[in-house]
C-alpha cells in the first residue's frame, strides 16, 4: 500500500475514485507480488488510464503503456509494444539496450521471445499496460488470449488490460481479475467540474466603480454560480446526451459564456441565479449547445451571406440570423419544400396545384380562418366522415421519383432569373448532399442517384414550415387539404 500522503495526493488529483486507487495501489505494490493479469474496464472518460499511470508512478514501478489507438494493424501493435518496452527499460537502467535483435516482431510468438529476452536478467517487477486493447484494429483472434498468459510464461512481468467492457470470455482464462470503473454520478460529475470553475468576468470590473469587488470575492462568485449552473445543465441536457465527464464539461463550457452575458453586462447580479435562469431559459430549450462544429456559427453565417449575395439570390426576402437553415444553399430550401410536397401530396393533384393556368397563376389553396359558428353549421350540413379525415401532414411520407421532385421544384421557384436556376446535374448533386445529411432517404433498394429510384423525406411539418417561411413560401397553401396555422 502507498503511504497516506501519496494516497491523499492521488485522491486529490483524481476525486471520487478512492476505492479504485486503493485497490490498484494494493495490487501493484513495490514490495508485494502482483497478479499476472488484471483487466481494468469502464466507459470513456472514467479516469482509467490516468489513475493507472498515477498509481504506477507513485509506487515507482517500472511500467510501459501502449495505446492501441495509435496502432493501425496487429503487427503495428506488436512492434510498438517492443519499442515502448525498450524505451521504458532504458529510462530505468543506466546502460542502453542493443535494439538490433528486436528489429522485427511479426507475430505473437516473436513478441513472447523478445519479452523473455528483455526480462532474463531482471529481478524487478515490470507492468505492461495495453490501453484500449478491445478496440485494436486488424487484431489477430489469438491476441487477447495470448496476452492473458504472458504474465504466466514470463517472470517479473505483469499484464494490465484497459478496456471498455469486461472480457471474461475473450481471454479464455477462468478467474481473470477485473477492476471496474463505473460512470460518474450526477453529484460526482458536478463535484469534479466544480474544482476549476471558469470566470464570470473575462476582464475584472472597474475598481473605481466597484472597489469592494476583490479577487477573492470574484472567485467565490465564480464557484457559486458555476456549481448551480452545472446542476441545471446536467438535469436538462447532459443527463441524456452527455453521459461521460468530457461531453458534460464541453456542453457546460459551451453554454457558460452566453449564460453569464446579462451578468457581464451589468443587468443582473452574480447571485441572481433564478432571474438569470428565467432570462436565459432559451439556452436550455434548444439543441445548439449539443452540436459540434468545426466552423463557428457566426463564421458560417457570414460565409453564406457572402456567397448568396455573390450569385444575386437574396433580393426579395430578408435573411434571419437565428435560423439554422442558413447553412444550406438558397435553392436547397426550395428543393426540400418540393420533396416534402412530393411526399405528402398525391401525384394526381400535381396538375391542379403546380400547373400554371392561362392567367399566369397557380391554383394553390389559400388558408382562411373560418369562424366557429360557420364551422359548426358546416359540420351539421356535410357528412361527418369528411371531418374525421386525418390531415396529410400527420401521415407517413410516401415515396416519389426524382422527375416529379424536379418538376415541383421548378414550379415553386418563380420570379428567379432563368440562368440562375440550377439545372438537372446541379439538382442531382443537391440530392446527394441531402441524402448524406439523412434529410432524404431512399425508399427501398436502388442504385445511384442517376439511376432513378424513389425517395422520401426524413423530416416533419414543423421543420419544413420554418424552411418555407425563411424563403417566403407558405407550405400549407401547397399541401392537399391545407394546414391551418
Amino acid at each position: 500500500m502507498l503511504p497516506d500522503e501519496l494516497l491523499e495526493q492521488l485522491q486529490t488529483s483524481f476525486p471520487c475514485r478512492e476505492l479504485q486507487i486503493r485497490q490498484l495501489s494494493a495490487l501493484y505494490s513495490a514490495r508485494l507480488p502482483s497478479p499476472s493479469l488484471l483487466t481494468v474496464y469502464g466507459l470513456e472518460a472514467t479516469g482509467k488510464t490516468s489513475i493507472v499511470r498515477g498509481v504506477l508512478r507513485a509506487n515507482s514501478i517500472q511500467h510501459c503503456i501502449v495505446n492501441s489507438r495509435e496502432c493501425i494493424t496487429g503487427r503495428h501493435l506488436l512492434e510498438r509494444t517492443v519499442a515502448s518496452c525498450l524505451d521504458a527499460l532504458d529510462q530505468y537502467d543506466d546502460a542502453e539496450i542493443d535494439r538490433k535483435p528486436y528489429a522485427r516482431c511479426e507475430n505473437i510468438s516473436a513478441l513472447v521471445v523478445h519479452l523473455q529476452r528483455m526480462m532474463e536478467e531482471r529481478t524487478e517487477k515490470f507492468v505492461l499496460v495495453f490501453d484500449g486493447i478491445d478496440r485494436q484494429r486488424e487484431a489477430p483472434p489469438t491476441l487477447l488470449p495470448s496476452l492473458a498468459r504472458f504474465g504466466e510464461m514470463i517472470p517479473h512481468l505483469s499484464i494490465l488490460l484497459i478496456t471498455r467492457f469486461p472480457l471474461p470470455l475473450a481471454l479464455h482464462s477462468p478467474g481473470a481479475p477485473h477492476l471496474p470503473f463505473p460512470p460518474y454520478t450526477r453529484a460526482e460529475s458536478i463535484h469534479i467540474l466544480s474544482q476549476s470553475p471558469p470566470k464570470i468576468f473575462l476582464t475584472p470590473p472597474d475598481p473605481e466603480k466597484f472597489p469592494d469587488y476583490t479577487a477573492d470575492l470574484a472567485a467565490e462568485d465564480d464557484a457559486w454560480l458555476w456549481g448551480r449552473f452545472l446542476g441545471t445543465v446536467w438535469d436538462t441536457m447532459s443527463k441524456h446526451v452527455g453521459r461521460d465527464l468530457v461531453s458534460f464539461r464541453t456542453t457546460a463550457l459551451r453554454m457558460w459564456r452566453p449564460f453569464v452575458t446579462p451578468v457581464v453586462a451589468g443587468e443582473l447580479g452574480t447571485r441572481h441565479f433564478v432571474r438569470l435562469m428565467v432570462r436565459q431559459r432559451s439556452l436550455f430549450q434548444g439543441e445548439e449547445p449539443l452540436l459540434n462544429r468545426v466552423v463557428p456559427k457566426e463564421s458560417r453565417f457570414k460565409e453564406n451571406i457572402k456567397d448568396t449575395l455573390a450569385v444575386g439570390t437574396v433580393k426579395k426576402k430578408p435573411l434571419h440570423l437565428d435560423t439554422d437553415i442558413l447553412s444550406l444553399p438558397h435553392y436547397t430550401h426550395y428543393l426540400l419544400i418540393a420533396a416534402y410536397l412530393a411526399s405528402y401530396n398525391p401525384a394526381r393533384t400535381d396538375s391542379t396545384y403546380f400547373m400554371t393556368h392561362a392567367d399566369g397563376r397557380k391554383n394553390r389553396r389559400r388558408v382562411k380562418n373560418t369562424p366557429l359558428s360557420s364551422s359548426v353549421s358546416l359540420s351539421k350540413s356535410k357528412n361527418a366522415k369528411n371531418h374525421r379525415r386525418i390531415p396529410r401532414h400527420l401521415l407517413t411520407p410516401s415515396p416519389f421519383p426524382l422527375d416529379r421532385l424536379f418538376a415541383i421544384f421548378r414550379s415553386l421557384v418563380e420570379g428567379e432569373r432563368e440562368g440562375s436556376v440550377p439545372q438537372t446535374g446541379d439538382l442531382l448533386g443537391m440530392v446527394r448532399t441531402l441524402a448524406s445529411l439523412r434529410l432524404l432517404v431512399r425508399a427501398g433498394v436502388g442504385g445511384e442517384v442517376e439511376g432513378g429510384g424513389k425517395w422520401r423525406v426524413a423530416f416533419g411539418w414543423e421543420w419544413v414550415r420554418g424552411i418555407g417561411r425563411g424563403v417566403g413560401v407558405e407550405v400549407g397553401e401547397w399541401l392537399v387539404g391545407g394546414v391551418d396555422g
